[in-house]
Parts: structure tokens; sequence; C-alpha cells
């Protein structure tokens, strides 16, 4: 493979073909930092409203930094892992006191900060101050198994290392564009699951995998673990036209965040009512929910109990107060919708 053929093909392909992003309006590298972290393991089109929303509350480092946390949260609900959020905000803080609010443009410092690893420090540097760095991807490294032919799980730290040192070989003046360029190839091109559409790609006269007829096999994919599935039994209590609310510890697992009463195991509409919740007006089955999280999956099943009189000690709000003011993670979205109908 020729290295200036390659840089030219991916360049020109961009100019022509980039999509038009909110995050790439200008260099901005607190735009581009907090882009980063919302489209980790997150769809483009799911984050540019919620970017968005974001740019447009906490417009400068300073004021995520100075944000209240049930603020913060809030702008997050529903894109999920919230410890990303709380460690932007860290970050920002340390900016703050340490740079007078200016993220720094070196690699190793960026990585200091709390939630910026090698990718994410190689994307800013790259992007917003054109620092000759690599930022490479799932998406990258996708493209650059099938471009090389490289067997294997690119998953692996071994092959990992050696496209991403190869990749480093190729890196141009324009080297945010060229980082950029191959994140959109990986993420509009070269798709996952052996579905590449590899007429449009710039590289395909020279790609191993697309002239051997191998795209479906590459990249090889090692098998997932089972996630341990958790049954969980939600209670969505309705009482004077407000719902039961209760704040999640605030370590582990969606910490300090906001849920409906929720209790181990699948209950039967039999054991709800021997809950001693109050006076019960009526009971509906909801039937059950599933969420996955990264290492285990709830499947749950709902209940709307409707009390005439409360015997429990939970918060209540009613449905616009819970929708502006409580952060309840989209595990519960199933549920969320139930209470949104008040609103309508």
């Amino acid at each position: 493979m020729n290295k200036k053929q390659f840089q030219n093909d991916l360049l020109e392909w961009y100019d022509h073909n980039q999509r038009i992003l909110p995050w790439r309006d200008n260099k901005n590298p607190y735009y581009i930092w907090i882009s980063e972290i919302m489209l980790q393991q997150t769809k483009v089109q799911t984050v540019i409203p919620y970017f968005e929303r974001f740019i447009q509350t906490l417009p400068t480092i300073e004021s995520l930094a100075n944000a209240k946390e049930h603020e913060l949260l809030k702008l997050w609900e529903g894109l999920g892992y919230y410890n990303r959020v709380r460690n932007l905000q860290l970050a920002a803080k340390e900016v703050v006191e340490k740079y007078n609010g200016v993220l720094p443009d070196d690699k190793d410092e960026l990585e200091t900060l709390k939630g910026i690893g090698p990718y994410t420090s190689g994307a800013i540097a790259s992007i917003a101050f054109n620092k000759k760095y690599s930022a490479v991807d799932g998406n990258v490294l996708r493209v650059f198994s099938r471009l090389l032919e490289i067997r294997g799980d690119i998953k692996e730290p071994k092959t990992k290392k050696k496209i991403k040192e190869f990749v480093e070989t190729l890196l141009p003046n324009r080297v945010g564009d060229f980082n950029q360029g191959l994140m959109e190839i990986g993420a509009t091109v070269c798709l996952p699951n052996g579905q590449p559409h590899c007429a449009l790609c710039p590289f395909n006269t020279y790609c191993k995998a697309y002239l051997n007829q191998t795209t479906k096999e590459i990249p090889e994919k090692r098998s997932k673990k089972k996630r341990p599935i958790k049954s969980k039994t939600v209670l969505v209590i309705k009482y004077k036209n407000k719902y039961a609310i209760e704040k999640r510890s605030n370590q582990g697992l969606l910490a300090s965040m906001y849920q409906f009463p929720m209790i181990d195991g699948h209950l039967l509409l039999e054991d709800v009512e021997k809950l001693g919740l109050g006076t019960i007006e009526n009971i509906q089955d909801l039937g059950i929910s599933n969420h996955k999280f990264t290492h285990l999956e709830w499947n749950m099943r709902g209940y709307l109990v409707v009390l005439q009189k409360d015997y429990t000690s939970y918060q209540y709000e009613t449905a616009q107060s819970i929708e502006e003011n409580y952060t309840v993670p989209s595990a519960f979205k199933a549920y969320k919708k139930l209470i949104k109908d008040d609103l309508k």
C-alpha cells in the first residue's frame, strides 16, 4: 500500500463525504472533548440532540466544572454510563484549577485528566490542535483489519498495538481530518457484521479483504460471555396523582440516581398485594421489560399500583417534577413512558 496514495484517497473522500455534525463546526477543544465522550458506544444520531442540549446549557469548561450534579445527570439522562459525565466534571474542575480553564494540547497531559484515555487524548490533540497523534477506535481497527487482512480478535492488545503502530506511520499534515476520515469510513462505509459498502470505499483497489473476498470474515470476533440475568420487580406506585420514587445508593451501579421502587426477584400479583403498600384501588400487570448493562442484564416485571391510602415512606413526585428534576436511567424507560402519559 502506497502511503501517499492512501493519505490522498482518504482526505479527498473525507472532503466530499464528511457528515455535517455540530462539533465539527469549529475546532473548539471543549466541543470535541464532550462529543468524544458521548460517542463512546453510542451512535452519532443519538448523540446529536444530547450534545446540542449539553453545550447550550454548559457552554464552557468553567460552567461544566460548576454545574450541580442533578443538572449534570439530567443532561446525560438516557445516554447511560453515568460515570462518564461525573468524570467529565472532575476533569473540568482540574482544567480550571490547573490550566486556567483551557484544555492542554499535549496528549500526555490530557491523559492525566479523569476519563481521558489514549484514544480520546489522541482525538482531542489531533482534531482540535492538529498534533500528530493517531486516534484508533473500534471503527479504525475494523477498517485496518480488513485493509491489511489481519486475522485475530481486533480487541486483543497485541492486534490493537500492531494496527496503531501502522496508522502512526501514515499520519499526514492534516492529521485531524485524517483521523476523522478514518472514523467516518468505519462508521458509514466499512460497516461491522460483514456488511461493508465496498463499492463506495476509496480503498477498494488495494483492500486485501475486499480483493480476497474475506470482508464477511474479518474482523474475527471472539465469542461473548453471557451476562448474568437478575430478576427484578418494579413498582410504579401512584397516589394522589403522584408517583413513588427512591434514590439509589451512592455507590455501585447507577449510583445516586432515582428509580421506581424495585424489589429483587419476580413477584406475582398476589405477592404485591401483600406488601402492605396501602389501601389498593387497582393493580395492573405491566409485563416484562429487559435492560442490558455491560456486565449484567435485568429482567424486570412491572406493576402499576394505584393507592387510595398510602402506608409507605417513599418520596412522591408528580410526573412533571420527575421529568424535570430527577434523573431516572434508561433501564426504567418502559415505566417512564407510562408516567409521561400524564403529561399529555
